[in-house]
């Protein structure tokens, strides 16, 4: 009976545990932005500078003003719980990403219609080209 409780307990707990914890980034403490996956004392301390001077209105505004801050050290906070202003970032970080890949892949398309093509004529010289001549005649 008691080992089904204490599992019981153990589970309900475990499962606290996971669920996102919303931290605003005006209020949250050193600590609590310290714990934060991608964030280091230094990211902290440029975020606490900040808000001394004003609280953040919204994600913009902290990304804009926080060096190091980008947006997807933003849209990554954001799935972490963390708001501004009681809002997750909405920002397109994500999509940034595909249109670099499809421009490269663009680039090096055109790179290689621009290549010189190699017709295959032409064989290179090499010393053994002339190893299967006869020797000229002597008079």
């Amino acid at each position: 009976m008691w080992k089904k409780i204490t599992s019981v307990l153990l589970t309900i707990g475990f499962a606290g545990l996971t669920l996102a914890q919303q931290i605003d980034l005006n209020k949250a403490s050193e600590v609590e932005l310290d714990a934060l996956k991608g964030v280091g004392p230094v990211l902290t301390k440029e975020l606490m500078n900040e808000r001394k001077k004003a609280p953040f209105k919204d994600w913009e505004d902290a990304t804009s003003r926080v060096k190091g801050l980008g947006p997807q050290k933003a849209s990554s906070l954001s799935e972490q719980g963390v708001r501004v202003q009681g809002s997750a970032y909405s920002g397109k970080a994500a999509d940034k990403k595909p249109a670099k890949a499809v421009d490269s892949a663009k680039d090096a398309a055109s790179k290689a219609k621009e290549a010189p093509k190699d017709s295959g004529k032409a064989a290179p010289k090499s010393a053994d080209a002339t190893a299967g001549k006869a020797p000229p005649a002597k008079n």
